[in-house]
């Protein structure tokens, strides 16, 4: 049997986290092992014992939670989910920024609640293309903006077009990550890239659903990154996706 996801949950609020309590209390997939009322209390537990997903708010006395994000991410403590009850951009930006995999509304229902536990947990991202990719192509420009200004990296490998990120100057370390990905795995980057997920993915390219999670996870795995937000930022960056 597969063992239940572990989740830890961190909100300043009590009636908050009980409330997530209750609704994860039901599901027989996930076990909540710990919350805390602040970013400071909840590092050291998490420290203690890491979860797979950690439910965080975003703004809370003392730590900020995207503070916090930064060091459970950094230390391997877990996949963080941002929380909050404000929709807004730059929120969203610094979640990013900060390294989580996904982003919430503490209004989600229910359903959307276990629904992005379990999508982070598999390494997915949980924003939608529409939210995400806007988000991604700011962070890209960002970097690539800081990478000329100073004068780092090299110019794009032979071949890609003056147009998107891969006009902008690619560090060596991104040219030697480029050259271990064959075409099939930058083909199923530029779609994941495009926010397709596993199955239409498959269907795009005639190819079987265990075929394209094996390339994915070879993805992962060359690109050193923790899931699909890190992934799809790779593509930007290097110009194996470029915005539309």
């Amino acid at each position: 049997m597969t063992s239940p996801l572990r989740v830890f949950l961190v909100d300043d609020q009590h009636m908050v986290r009980s409330g997530f309590s209750m609704v994860l209390s039901v599901e027989p997939g996930i076990d909540v092992v710990g919350e805390a009322s602040n970013a400071a209390e909840a590092l050291e537990k998490l420290r203690r014992e890491p979860a797979d997903v950690v439910l965080m708010d975003i703004q809370m006395p003392g730590m900020s939670g995207l503070t916090a994000t930064r060091h459970v991410v950094d230390e391997g403590l877990g996949q963080v989910i941002m929380l909050t009850t404000f929709d807004r951009s730059d929120y969203l930006f610094g979640a990013l920024e900060a390294g989580a995999s996904g982003f919430l509304l503490k209004t989600a229902s229910a359903e959307d609640l276990v629904t992005a536990i379990e999508a982070v947990a598999d390494g997915q991202a949980l924003l939608s293309p529409e939210v995400t990719l806007p988000l991604i192509r700011r962070i890209v420009d960002q970097n690539t903006t800081h990478a000329v200004d100073h004068g780092e990296g090299q110019a794009a490998p032979e071949g890609s077009t003056s147009d998107g990120p891969s006009q902008v100057l690619l560090s060596n370390d991104d040219v030697a990550v480029l050259e271990t990905l064959s075409e099939r795995e930058k083909e199923v980057l530029a779609l994941m890239a495009e926010g397709r997920t596993n199955g239409e993915i498959a269907d795009e390219l005639f190819l079987g659903l265990a075929t394209i999670k094996t390339h994915v996870s070879r993805i992962f795995a060359k690109t050193s990154s923790r899931d699909r937000v890190q992934a799809v930022i790779f593509a930007y960056r290097t110009g194996i996706a470029r915005p539309v």
